[in-house]
């Protein structure tokens, strides 16, 4: 598709996010330096006047060059001729391409140009068009025309960046812990530590070295459920004792893809591949989760952080981590260590699903263990089409009735807002009716068995131009949010919902959000009546549509996350917590990672779409957006 702008002519794919519909890419995704598969769907594996948490001084001056990073550049590996030292490692959808595109070649600001231009990428000049803002109160003013001689890019010998040398800065000494880390045993909630804050914020957070280390049990063998990988990167983030372990991946290439997944394993004789069936066209493998087999028992970790170093370094990310399970004595019956919330069962389901041989051990180790301290609800999604009972197993429809099934009606429901929090955006259709409000909203409204149909408010939080443009990355925290400009130009009616990401309460207004969550809240945001934290974006093919008047609901792609219900810990609801970090003891209240209330996009906000450029002011480290 090509479009025109200010800024010359651009030629688009429109295969970025979820759409049911979705019209040919005009990306060429056989190129040999995409690592992953760039999916029709969104999944990826992502401030302003606010105030924002300190950053540490190493953040723009670092005392040490850092590492490779290695979601942009595979190191050297053995028996591979095809795979060297300088090959791009470009992982995931065109968003995150066009991050790492960024990251090879970064454009700076030029605030001399009455014009920014767009170095390597602008095509010719179109006067009919007036530019990419979705309605003419969003429009940039029109600056005068200049006609820049195109500059080159320069590119070091170190690793590519969009920052230049200092773009992935050294951990501080004591960012990781050498104890037991600071446990909420109440929920289990925590957020990824986020590189470049004060201590405090990270007091409590957990990193995927903390996660797999030796503090948490002696490791035998793991799986590691999940959309993108870069398999060098996550096998160093095991401690050497365990990095022999076997480790098996279960992931949804397909086809080249596939092909260059495999060809990252070369070097690793303990790694094993599952592949996920997808049945149903433009879904994606998007269940983010670790099952950990110790010495000492089985653990369960359900994340929304790919497996590439990007989404373990300035982002917002969240998990829940399981108590250590027991193994059960010899001679249980099957219906031994079950939940209150029938957890085990329900991860049995959904690892049935796959119909993976691969998994065939892992379902019987479990079996074989205790979980019945688990106090969460497990929400899955698997590809299909299901009919009768079967449509509450998956998706929002199986979110309806555990609400239906596990809360209870609240006085004023109605002013109680449905709160929203995503990475990306599918197609949601001509207006509200054809899937948010007459599908997805009554499902989040649910309480109990009442049969009252309540219309409170909705605030969907997704993050505005400025969020990203002040964002510890800067523009390329981007590519991890790709809604596209295709599918925003059709849902306008949408952008009524927008709310802002801020989160000084976990010191996190800067790094963009990757972690999904939802939530009901009362009319102050003091109290909750139900949180989830989950793979699942704002998408009808993570969570499912109704199809056949109503008979049957439709499901493209694999989702996982955990739902919270004050039954299950004896309470009516949960007091939201108003400070989250630095969290060193436990604590009843809920560590709600952003701030409440919500702040509704003003005016002048636009919310970000990654496949246009952003070139009127510069981003945290003087870059401008240029998309591939």
């Amino acid at each position: 598709m090509s479009q025109a702008s200010q800024h010359g002519k651009w030629t688009l794919s429109s295969s970025d996010d979820d759409n049911d519909d979705p019209l040919p890419s005009a990306s060429n995704n056989n190129s040999p330096l995409l690592f992953g598969s760039p999916p029709p769907d969104q999944h990826t594996s992502s401030e302003s006047n606010h105030n924002s948490p300190k950053i540490g001084s190493n953040f723009h001056q670092p005392k040490h060059d850092p590492d490779p990073p290695p979601s942009i550049e595979v190191k050297p590996e053995p028996k591979s001729d095809t795979v060297t030292a300088a090959t791009p490692l470009s992982i995931g959808s065109e968003a995150r391409h066009a991050a790492q595109a960024s990251q090879l070649k970064p454009v700076k600001y030029e605030s001399n140009q009455s014009s920014p231009f767009l170095a390597g990428k602008r095509k010719k000049d179109d006067d009919s068009i007036s530019g990419w803002a979705l309605s003419d109160r969003q429009k940039d003013p029109q600056p005068k025309r200049s006609n820049p001689k195109l500059k080159k890019a320069k590119v070091e010998e170190r690793p590519p960046s969009p920052h230049g040398r200092t773009y992935y800065i050294d951990e501080p000494d004591d960012f990781f812990e050498t104890s037991v880390p600071p446990v909420n045993d109440t929920y289990r909630f925590y957020l990824n530590k986020v590189t470049g804050l004060e201590k405090r914020y990270n007091t409590g957070a957990l990193h995927i070295k903390e996660i797999l280390s030796p503090l948490f049990g002696t490791l035998k063998e793991s799986v590691q459920f999940n959309y993108c990988f870069d398999i060098a990167w996550m096998l160093q983030q095991y401690p050497p004792e365990f990095r022999d372990k076997p480790v098996l991946i279960v992931h949804g290439d397909k086809r080249e893809a596939k092909a260059r997944l495999l060809q990252q394993a070369q070097p690793y004789s303990q790694v094993r591949f599952c592949q996920a069936k997808l049945d149903i066209a433009f879904g994606t493998h998007h269940t983010k989760m670790m099952l950990l087999w110790y010495e000492e028992g089985f653990r369960v970790v359900i994340l929304t952080s790919n497996m590439i170093r990007a989404d373990w370094y300035q982002k917002t990310q969240g998990l829940w981590m399981s108590p250590l399970y027991l193994r059960l004595p010899k001679g249980s019956p099957e219906t031994a260590g079950e939940s209150p919330t029938l957890f085990k069962r329900d991860l049995l389901e959904y690892l049935g699903a796959y119909r993976a041989p691969e998994i065939a051990d892992w379902i019987q180790r479990i079996r074989e263990h205790d979980l019945s301290e688990t106090r969460v609800y497990l929400i899955g999604s698997t590809p299909g089409r299901y009919l009768g009972s079967d449509m509450e197993r998956w998706g929002h429809l199986r979110l309806r009735k555990l609400l239906r099934d596990h809360t209870r009606p609240i006085p004023n429901e109605e002013k109680w807002p449905v709160i929203g929090q995503f990475s990306s955006i599918g197609s949601m259709g001509l207006d509200k009716t054809k899937w948010l409000a007459g599908e997805f909203q009554r499902t989040l409204t649910t309480l109990g068995k009442s049969s009252l149909r309540p219309d409170p408010p909705m605030h969907l939080i997704y993050p505005s131009v400025d969020d990203v443009r002040t964002s510890l990355e800067g523009y390329p925290a981007g590519g991890s949010l790709p809604y596209s400009i295709q599918t925003a130009q059709k849902q306008i009616w949408l952008h009524s919902y927008f709310h802002r990401w801020q989160a000084e309460t976990t010191g996190r207004s800067h790094a963009m959000p990757h972690i999904k969550t939802y939530m009901r809240a009362s009319p102050d945001f003091t109290q909750l009546a139900w949180f989830l934290v989950t793979s699942a974006n704002l998408s009808k093919a993570a969570w499912g549509a109704l199809e056949k008047n109503n008979t049957q609901v439709m499901v493209r792609s694999y989702e996982l996350g955990v739902l919270y219900v004050p039954s299950a810990f004896s309470m009516s609801t949960f007091p939201v917590q108003m400070d989250v970090f630095p969290a060193t003891t436990p604590s009843t209240a809920f560590p709600v990672p952003f701030d409440l209330p919500p702040k509704c996009y003003s005016s002048k906000d636009q919310p970000w779409m990654w496949n246009i450029p952003y070139t009127q002011a510069p981003d945290t480290h003087g870059n401008i957006w240029v998309p591939s």
